[in-house]
């Protein structure tokens, strides 16, 4: 099954809240016939504009090639959640990488979400960006491993904006019957996720990047330059990168045997008006402790943007919103008969550590991928990071490199089943409050 195209329609953005706001880009023709660049690279999503982006600024000659649309895929899809730190917490990161390695991914991951808030002041991108996420939690050992855990990141690292909430502090912020205390990080935040792609795509057009859009690559011919096949034409490059997530298919058998696809699903009430204090009492964003995470916030008109919902396989369900409905009812029982206006799902990609997959896959072939739901500030930083290597300077790109980024079990072609069980198990303890 081929994601690019299995679930959307060519060249156009899901019907989505997000499709519905956008401030809308003007289309880019698709490539037709051969041009020459600097660096070419695959993916309009934060990856690949970041990393066109930074080069073009840095006066290099740059070609980036979409499937769809600039931000058509997770890049304009997701829960809009600027987190901090990395995605694996930096407790696990000190076992397994040690002390002084799990330091320098804090300060990476730090200056990731630094980036976003500055390209978003930079260039003036009108995106909704706002301070603030909370993790709650429905059980005590969960509220007890968040609080430690902001203890730990208060003493280890001086990270000073977030503060633990008990069950009071928590149901004052978020009035549901299902959290029982979290915390909440103001140095996070949260934004319009698409509009932030746009954005990054007017920068990175207004740079000089040549951007090209409905161009399906097919084909990576490596060579000193190298040949990216397109369906319409090819671009002779003297470096690529490689920015498709999800939807970077059999481009690389080496990226296809740690990153995993998978689905994720939102849907956007219509405007609750009075009851958004019964939602949420600040205009902060949440995500809950549980394995199959639910994650939420208020959009700017006052809906409840709600993400969560178990689906196996590569096919969207047939009814997404009744499938984001049951969770969110369990969070929010008084919205059982809240109308679903929009609904909608993406593919994300994950990885067995849940830390993103950087690699040189050639002398001069780069990729990122597998930001395993922490995507806005990490997928923006290795697009940067990328960029930066190209130039020579690669230590943040070589220590996110050095991650260990084990193989999913059977490879490509038995890691979606397997995942199937382990979802299905982790799931049943959620239900289960185990």
């Amino acid at each position: 099954m081929n994601l690019l195209f299995s679930n959307d329609r060519r060249g156009e953005y899901p019907t989505s809240w997000y499709a519905a706001t956008a401030n809308q880009l003007d289309r880019f023709a698709p490539l037709r016939g051969e041009t020459r660049a600097d660096v070419c690279v695959v993916g309009a999503g934060y990856t690949g504009l970041s990393a066109a982006l930074h080069l073009a600024e840095a006066g290099m000659d740059v070609v980036l090639l979409d499937a769809h649309r600039v931000g058509f895929g997770a890049s304009g899809r997701n829960g809009g959640q600027l987190g901090s730190g990395q995605r694996l917490n930096q407790d696990g990161l000190e076992k397994l990488l040690g002390d002084a390695e799990a330091a320098k991914l804090w300060h990476l991951a730090e200056e990731g979400k630094a980036l976003v808030k500055q390209l978003i002041q930079r260039h003036n991108i009108d995106c909704d960006l706002k301070p603030g996420v909370a993790h709650t939690a429905s059980s005590k050992r969960d509220v007890d491993d968040l609080h430690s855990y902001a203890g730990h990141l208060q003493t280890r690292y001086g990270y000073d904006q977030i503060e633990a909430l008990d069950a009071d502090a928590c149901h004052d912020l978020c009035p549901s019957p299902a959290y029982k205390g979290g915390t909440l990080d103001m140095g996070a935040a949260h934004l319009h996720p698409l509009n932030y792609a746009l954005g990054l795509g007017r920068a990175a057009a207004s740079a000089g990047v040549r951007i090209f859009e409905e161009c399906h690559v097919h084909h990576i011919a490596e060579g000193q330059p190298a040949t990216v096949q397109t369906d319409r034409g090819r671009v002779i490059a003297d470096h690529v990168i490689l920015a498709g997530n999800g939807y970077l298919g059999g481009l690389s058998r080496r990226v296809a045997a740690r990153v995993m696809p998978i689905n994720n699903f939102i849907v956007a009430t219509e405007p609750l008006g009075a009851e958004t204090a019964r939602v949420l009492t600040r205009d902060v964003a949440v995500a809950d402790s549980k394995f199959v995470v639910n994650y939420f916030r208020l959009s700017a008109d006052g809906r409840l943007l709600f993400g969560g919902g178990e689906s196996y396989g590569y096919a969207f369900p047939t009814d997404i919103a009744a499938l984001v409905r049951k969770p969110m009812t369990q969070i929010y029982p008084h919205l059982a008969d809240a109308r679903i206006d929009y609904a909608w799902g993406g593919t994300l990609a994950i990885t067995m550590k849940r830390m993103p997959f950087l690699a040189r896959l050639g002398p001069n072939v780069l990729s990122a991928s597998g930001y395993s739901g922490h995507g806005v500030g990490t997928a923006t930083h290795a697009g940067q990071l990328m960029a930066l290597a190209v130039q020579g300077q690669a230590e943040g790109f070589d220590t996110m490199a050095r991650v260990p980024a084990p193989a999913f079990p059977g490879g490509a072609m038995l890691r979606s089943p397997l995942l199937v069980l382990a979802m299905t198990w982790y799931g049943l303890r959620d239900r289960l409050g185990t």
